[in-house]
Order: C-alpha cells, then structure tokens, then sequence
C-alpha cells in the first residue's frame, strides 16, 4: 500500500481525513468533466477542514491519496482503467493492473488505511429483477462490505433505478444503521426523497460523530451509512425523472439486457436524454456528500 504522506501525516496526528473513490471519476463522467470534479471534490473535503484521500489501484499497488500526475492518470479514458470491486483487487495486485475503486474497494483499503469516513455519491445496492422476474440475484458488494467494514459511508441513498426497497432490507439485515442527514426520508439519489423512510436521524456533523462513535464501541463489525440528500437547487425535476425511468426501462425490456448490464444502460439513458442534467445533479450531490463527510471527520477528531 502507498499512502500519500499528506494522508499518512494527517492519519498519524489524529486529524480529519476522507476516502474518495475513483470509479466515479474513471467510468462515472465523460473525460474532461471527470478532471475537474475530481479537483473540485478533493477542494471541498479541504475547505472544510479535512485531507482528502482518493483511492485508487495504480501499477499493481493500493494507493490512498492520489498526486495530480494520478489523479491525471485515473480520468484519462486512454489510460483503460479496470473497475475494481473487492473481489478483484487481488488478481489486480498480482497482475500489475491499474483500476479504479468502487464503493466496496475504496471502503475495504480506507479501513485498511486507518480511515474512518469515506464520502461518495450513491451507494449500489439490489437491482430490479429482469423483465418477466420476480426477483433478482444482483446485489452489489458494496452492501456485504458495509455490513463486514467499519467506515462510514456518506451518500445520497442509492439510484432510483434500483430496488430501494429490497436494498433497505439487506441493510438492515447485514445490521448497518442508517442515518438520514436532516431529513426522514431514504433519498433516491437523483430525488431527495423515496417513498422508504429512514429509522434515525441526525441535524448535524457533531450529532452525526456521536452516533458513528457510539457504534464503533459496540459490539459490531458493520459501517455506518448516513444519507444525505441532493441539495434542494439541484434535484432532478420529478416528471423530468419519472420519464426517463419508464423509458430506461422499456429500453432495457426491449434489448433483454439483464443482470450488472441493466443499472449502467438506465444510467446512459439518463444521461443522454436529460441532455446532461442527470450529470449536474450527480456532480452537486457528490460534492455536498464529500462536504459532509469531511464535517463529520472533522467532528469525530472532537469526541
């Protein structure tokens, strides 16, 4: 592991400091864009008083904290980073391979790293099942490791394209608590507010801190996740949403696209037929969640 000696200082005095994952950036938003969110991302985990450490797989290596030539490295599209969820760091390791960290990743090598708060977009979670199933068998890794790792993870909830429902019940299952951030309502990612409640609630950093600190003195292995919705200003309109899923949707019945396939066509939809509005909303949720992660880092360092 190669750790930034901002990150190892900061780490080794007992201050604040924030994973930042790198899948978003290598496969979440077009080249060009990605730079800029990527420097504006770890700008807010600063101005708000903590390190930022952005986590990725470089040259057969876990790095946490990445320089400027990395973070360069990790949204050049030519540069074919692999997608690297916690199953896949080891053949990474082994082979040599450069690749960006997903939710599971990232929060697996912040723990690794000593690192307690880890801010993001939205967490994955169960898929909705194929056209004509009752169910589906797709749940994402990023639940089994906040249910095994404790870090706090900092989202907007998870995309409406997934199964929210089924979601909350393995959250509740794997023992994660939930937190909502000012608010009593699971957010949706794109909309602040799902039909799924929350069972606790937090309406700041410092109360938030205590319920993380409480948690890890108990008796379990588990995150926690607090979710903290889209800024107002920035929700997706709500019929501007509700089309483009029905029509994700029917594209995904009519191509008969199934299982890890199906989330990244709806997303492109988004994407594509929102004329990038899906993407603005994306970047001000991401940049409020890491914002927050780093008040709330900065919060713990107190209690």
């Amino acid at each position: 592991m190669r750790v930034a000696e901002e990150v190892a200082t900061a780490l080794a005095d007992g201050a604040a400091v924030v994973a930042l994952e790198s899948t978003l950036l290598a496969h979440g938003l077009p080249p060009g864009r990605n730079r800029k969110v990527a420097a504006a991302v770890e700008d807010a985990v600063r101005a708000a008083g903590a390190v930022p450490a952005t986590i990725a797989v470089l040259d057969g290596r876990l790095c946490v904290g990445l320089r400027a030539p990395d973070l360069d490295r990790v949204c050049d599209p030519a540069a074919d980073l692999a997608k690297l969820s916690a199953r896949d760091l080891g053949p990474a390791l082994a082979l040599g391979r450069d690749g960006a960290t997903t939710i599971a990743s990232t929060a697996l090598i912040a723990n690794a790293a000593g690192i307690v708060v880890f801010g993001t977009g939205g967490l994955g979670g169960v898929h909705l099942p194929p056209p004509g199933e009752a169910s589906s068998w797709d749940v994402s890794a990023d639940l089994d490791v906040l249910g095994s790792t404790p870090v706090t993870v900092v989202c907007s909830g998870v995309k409406s394209v997934l199964d929210i429902a089924a979601t909350i019940e393995v959250l509740e299952t794997r023992s994660v608590p939930v937190v909502g951030y000012r608010t009593d309502s699971f957010p949706a990612f794109y909309r602040r507010e799902s039909r799924f409640g929350v069972p606790w609630r937090v309406d700041s950093p410092a109360e938030a801190a205590s319920v993380i600190t409480a948690h890890r003195r108990g008796p379990g292995a588990s995150g926690v996740l607090i979710a903290n919705p889209v800024p107002a200003e920035h929700e997706l309109d709500a019929a501007l949403h509700d089309r483009l899923l029905s029509e994700g949707m029917a594209k995904v019945a009519e191509a008969d696209v199934r299982g890890g396939d199906v989330t990244p066509v709806l997303l492109e939809h988004f994407h594509t037929a929102s004329e990038g509005a899906s993407l603005d909303t994306n970047e001000a949720l991401v940049l409020a969640n890491v914002s927050l992660a780093a008040q709330i880092a900065v919060a713990l360092t107190r209690t």
